[in-house]
Parts: structure tokens; sequence; C-alpha cells
């Protein structure tokens, strides 16, 4: 019998919103590691440890329970104390945390020895404060002072760190413990008085000020299931598509990317916290990204749909109004990243937001209109309309820089980035020699993005009593759909070319971006299968998903971030594109790669990316170094794919729902249930009968029409 493999990082990490824990399976968090409790940029704890007599305890088993709740199993060492031996294993201690706005943290022994026991128990803690950018380049500066507080009374330990008007702080507080804690030397001691079968507990809340205090729950941890955060997640599940379906893997892919979804959502500003948004992901992105929430709010049309919601409201508070190079900044700008730690407060660093990003503006007026078309909501284009008129002035100006009518960027800062497509990586853009693509770089898929605002934006100027407009910007996509196929198409290599590069010469490397394309529906109808085969050809499809680059290409490498590597929301886009093609068993059969992949993973949780190495007997996928998980886009590609196989798509002003199902042989069946489309909630199901695919309507709360449309290939 084959072995299972479980494939995932060796940490355990649990998050809430902008608050994260990164440790070592046994609960430590070792020095000189990126490891650490963090808020909002600032890694507040660099170093813990759980001592016995000075002697590290031993670990049994640790997991992570729920995304915001971990548990470890510990047991003792044998020591040699002055009352005596305590032999290996006689005494069992479980640490429980739970994070939320701060950190709850439970210590429960148990002595299972037939000896009374008396003991030291130890926690070494340490307090760094750094920058999160600092930590990730291992390039640690002390700019301010950290003063720290043990009060006895109040059994607290306060840690506070300024740098002129930059303050934080982290508050521990030690309770419900009959042991009192004294404090010297960097640790917390607490000296145990243990009978035979007696138990003993104590919980350490670490509360965290910033701007204001961000208070861990007063709930045990080992109660993870009754506290605040539990209790969210739970009315998250409700207002949620869930499914249900025989296929136990893709069943528990779905499960774990809704609440990766929930692990990932942070509130619209401290004001509106009902209003959310995505953070792109743990443990280097629990922030707001343009680019990043915009594509997750597409992608959770068909699972919560008010993602969008949040999401366009504060990347439109944070649109540009002037041009600042530093920021790469300019009038109608939507931003790239906005971060909240000292570099950011003092400027050493551009994300204040940073806007370089060459496509979120793009992407935010279709964001919009898909928000339009499944909440029904017709204040929506009203509210953003001056907002969707910048995003156009911005396209038409900035982002195409040297007015060929292309999309283009290059940065103006110094601290700027050489890429700004979604592979942003500085050597992603090459040749194919390998070679890297410099200067100004028109993206193909920058084109196709256009292409398709450009349509959406019509239909709301139609909708907002606009037809001149409406009527221009149709014919302003039509002509760059008829010059993006003169420029961009080579027939020499059967495919669109990457970009363009500085000297307007098309780069020839096969890359998965053309793929975005289809999802555009800029490509014209009959090259759509040439593109739909090469990215299927075995340099492209690993068997695990479309790599992001040939691997004949001199600069392949499974194991690099964006030249080789499997994306699974790449994935998700490109067979939303086979779909929209008439490519249905295709779509399924990047569904089929990413959802096997997912079901090697720990929890069934799909990391960021993935090693590009090739599916063979025996093989299993491999995990990408520094791979952020949970991660939004990653989670959220299940939604995509499992939209591309059912073939959903909404009007909710004309309370309709779409459906051209096409279930493949590996999952004969599928029932949605709370799908929301306007006011409207739906249950269907799906199911294969031979080669066909029949639905049933459960439920429907409201008015809601559902209508079955032939493929593109069958009209």
């Amino acid at each position: 019998m084959a072995l299972e493999v479980t494939v995932g990082p060796p940490v355990t990490t649990i998050n809430h919103g902008y608050t994260f824990l990164v440790s070592e399976f046994d609960g430590s968090i070792t020095n000189a590691s990126d490891q650490g409790l963090y808020s909002r940029d600032t890694r507040l704890i660099s170093h813990y440890q759980l001592y016995f007599e000075g002697r590290p305890w031993a670990l049994l088993n640790s997991g992570a329970i729920a995304y915001y709740a971990s548990r470890t199993y510990l047991v003792n060492p044998k020591v040699i104390t002055e009352h005596g031996e305590i032999k290996f294993a006689s005494i069992g201690l479980v640490l429980t945390r739970v994070v939320g706005e701060g950190l709850h943290e439970d210590l429960d022994i148990r002595s299972y020895s037939s000896e009374h026991l008396h003991f030291n128990l130890e926690i070494l803690i340490r307090t760094d404060f750094a920058d999160i950018f600092e930590v990730k380049a291992k390039e640690l500066v002390r700019r301010g002072d950290i003063q720290t507080e043990w009060r006895s009374d109040d059994q607290q330990l306060i840690s506070c760190y300024s740098n002129r008007d930059f303050r934080r702080s982290l508050i521990l507080s030690v309770g419900h413990c009959e042991s009192k804690a004294v404090y010297g030397n960097g640790r917390i001691n607490f000296a145990v008085d243990l009978a035979p079968g007696a138990v003993w507990h104590a919980c350490c809340r670490y509360d965290i000020e910033d701007n204001r205090p961000r208070r861990a729950s007063d709930e045990c941890a080992h109660r993870f299931d009754k506290s605040v955060t539990a209790e969210n997640l739970a009315d998250w599940k409700r207002v949620t598509t869930q499914i249900t379906t025989s296929n136990e893997d893709f069943y528990r892919l779905y499960r774990q990317a809704v609440e990766d979804m929930a692990a990932l959502r942070l509130p619209r500003d401290d004001d509106h916290p009902q209003e959310l948004l995505a953070a792109a992901g743990v443990p280097w992105f629990a922030a707001i990204f343009g680019r990043d929430s915009l594509i997750v709010s597409l992608q959770n049309m068909i699972v919560y749909p008010d993602f969008a919601r949040g999401t366009l409201r504060r990347l439109a508070d944070l649109q540009a109004t002037e041009l600042d190079d530093h920021r790469d900044a300019e009038p109608g700008k939507i931003p790239h990243e906005l971060r909240s730690g000292e570099l950011a407060h003092f400027k050493r660093i551009p994300h204040t937001p940073y806007y370089g990003t060459a496509d979120a503006t793009i992407l935010y007026i279709i964001a919009l209109h898909e928000a339009w078309k499944w909440l029904g909501d017709d204040l929506l284009f009203p509210h953003y309309e001056e907002v969707v008129l910048k995003c156009l002035e911005w396209i038409d100006r900035y982002g195409d820089n040297d007015g060929d009518g292309f999309q283009e960027y290059q940065t103006h800062s110094e601290h700027g980035y050489e890429n700004m497509g979604w592979k942003d990586a500085g050597d992603s853009v090459i040749y194919p020699d390998g070679s890297l693509v410099k200067g100004p770089k028109a993206l193909c898929e920058l084109q196709g993005y256009v292409f398709d605002a450009k349509l959406r934006a019509a239909d709301g100027a139609e909708y907002l009593g606009h037809p001149d407009q409406a009527a221009r910007l149709r014919r302003e996509a039509a002509d760059l759909q008829k010059r993006f196929e003169e420029r961009f198409w080579c027939e020499d290599i059967g495919y669109y070319a990457y970009a363009l590069d500085g000297q307007k010469q098309p780069v020839k490397t096969i890359s998965s971006n053309a793929g975005h394309l289809l999802w555009s529906g800029i490509v014209r109808p009959d090259r759509a299968e040439r593109i739909v085969r090469r990215l299927l050809e075995p340099d492209m499809w690993s068997g695990w998903g479309i790599r992001t680059l040939s691997e004949r290409n001199p600069a392949y490498n499974p194991f690099s971030y964006q030249n080789g590597s499997v994306w699974p929301h790449d994935n998700g886009i490109i067979a939303l594109g086979f779909k929209r093609y008439g490519f249905a068993k295709e779509a399924a059969m990047i569904a089929r790669d990413i959802s096997e992949a997912g079901s090697y993973f720990t929890y069934n949780r799909l990391p960021e990316l993935y090693a590009g190495t090739r599916r063979e007997p025996g093989t299993f996928p491999v995990q990408y170094v520094g791979a952020n998980v949970p991660q939004a886009w990653a989670a959220g590609s299940v939604f995509h794919m499992l939209r591309a196989m059912l073939g959903l798509d909404a009007d909710a002003r004309k309370k309709t729902l779409s459906i051209n199902p096409t279930l493949p042989r590996w999952l004969p069946d599928i029932t949605l249930r709370n799908l929301r489309v306007g006011g409207a909630t739906i249950d269907i199901r799906f199911w294969r009968e031979g080669e066909t695919t029949r639905h049933e309507v459960l439920a429907i709360d409201g008015e809601l029409n559902v209508e079955r449309v032939l493929p593109p290939r069958e009209l």
C-alpha cells in the first residue's frame, strides 16, 4: 500500500486579520528566524521558548486546529532536581493558542507521576518590534528604544517600543494561575507544585497597542471553539456558499478555501469593521493589496460577493490624485500595496500606499462591473462613476505612456518594482533565450484586461444614461482588439507574444500569461484552440497545473518564484478562459490538476504557489520555500475552477442565474447551497448522467430564474 505524503511548510501558522503567529511545531519561536507574533507589519515577539527546569520540553505532536488556533502536546525531559529525579514524560503540557486582535495562550499541565513533584516552568520571551520588511530581508536595524517593565502585583510584562512618534506595545498578562509568576533575566518563572494526578493551569494574554488597543480574548484558549473568532467563523459559513459532493477531496479543498477566506478578512478600516476585503496572504502579505484584493473579489462572486463592496470602497479611498514618482503614483491610479509599519510610517519605503501595479486600475473596473452583475446593486455604478472615469483617464494617459494604444509600465521610483504585472518578480519577464527584458514592457494580459474593462465600462455608461460614451468605449475596445491581433500574434510560434519590449518588438516567450487573454475575451475565436493546445503541451502542463514558463526556456526553474512554478490563481483564470471559448473538458483538466495537488497539502490548503515539477508515478507536488499559506487568491482559485466547470454567470438586475455545466468524471455530482444572486439565494444540484450534466433547483428564496446556455462551440 502506498504511503500518504503530506506537503506543507515546516512551521505552524495561525492568523486572524492583521495578526498572525508563526512558530516551530513545538510552539517555540526561534531566534534569528522570521518566526514570531506579528500585527500590522510589526513583529512583536521574536523569541519564545518553554523550559522545564531550564531544559526545553519534548514535542509529541502539534497542529493548527483552526485557522486561528493551534494546540501542542509536550512532555517533560528527564531532570534531576534538589527534590530528586523527575522521569521523562511523567508530566504532560498542552499549549493552546488562539489569535484574534491579540493572542490568548493556555498552559495546561497534568502530572502522571505517583510522586509529589516540584519544578520550575519558565517562559523565555523577547520582543524586537522589527518591521516586517526588514525581517523578510534579514536586515534588522534598531532605530528606537524598547523598555520592559514587570508589574508583579498585576502579573503583567509590558514591553514598549518608541521611535519619535511611532509606538508599539505588547502587554502580557498572566491570569487564572495558582502560582504567582516572577520575572527575571528575560524569563517568566512559575514554581509548580503537583500532587499525583494533579493539574495546573495558567492563561497568558498578549494585548497589542498601536494606534489603539487590540485586546486578546478573555476566553480560555482551550475553549477555542467558544471564542469570538469561532463565532465569527460560524457566521461566515452561514453567509457563504457551501457545497456537498461525493468527491471528498474536492469537498475538503473547497471547505478549506472558504475558511482561508475567513482567515484573511480585513476590515475596510477601524471605523468600518463590517465592510470586508481580503488580505493577500500570510506571513508576508497580511495587508491591503490592490491587485490581489480585486482578483479575490472576482473569485468570490459565487461564494461571498460582498467582498467586492469593501474592496471597491477602500481602494477608491486610496485612488491617487497626483504625481509622486517615489510611490509610482499617477492621477487615477489604484494602489498596489498599503503598509503600516515603522518603515512606512517614516516613509523609508514607498508603501504609503505604493502604486507600482499596472493592472489594478484596470481590474477595478472589471470587479465593479462583476459586482454589479452579482449583487444587483443599482447604486454601485452611480457611486463609483467618478472613480471609473479617473481609472479610464489613467488607462489612456499614464497606462499608455507613449501613446501607441497599448498598456506599458516602467517604474519612476528608486525603490520601485521592475515588473508591475501579476508576475512582479524582477526576473519574471524574459526573452526566449532566458535574458531579462528591461525598460518599458507592454504585457499581453494588460491589453486583454483593458479590452474587457472598456466593454464593462460601456455597460455602466449605458446604464447611467450616457450612450455616446458607451459607444465610444466599445469602439475603443474593438480597435484595441484589432491592433492587438496585429502586433501580438506571432504566427511563427503559433502564440501571442508575452509582451512588447521597449523597442516595441514582440517578446516571443511561451508563458502562462496568454491564458489570461482567453479570460478577457480579446482572443480571436479561430486562434483560441491554438492557445489552449499550446498551454497543454508537456513543457507548460506539469500534471499539477500549468506552469508560469515553458520548460524549454533557458531561464526555466521549477523551484523559482515565477519562472516555471505553478500558481493556482493563474490556473483558475486560465480555466475560466478555456470555458469561455468552449473548452470545457480542458478547463476541467486544470481543475483536476489543482484539486489533486491540493489533496497533498496540509489541511487541503492550497499555497500561493508550488514547484512546477513534472507529475509522474510516485511523485507529489513540491513545496515552494517561502510561499504564503494561507494565501487569498490561491484559495479563491477553487471558486474560479468551480465556476468554470458549472459555467456560472449572473445578471441580478434581470434576476437571472446562467449555467453551462460540464462536470468531469472525477466530479460526478455537486450541490451548491446558499448561492446568492442579488437579493435571492438558491440551492442547486448538478450531476452526471453518462456524458451529460443535469441540474435540479432544490430551493429558491427570492425571485430568480435559472437559464441554461449552450457553450460557444455548440451555438
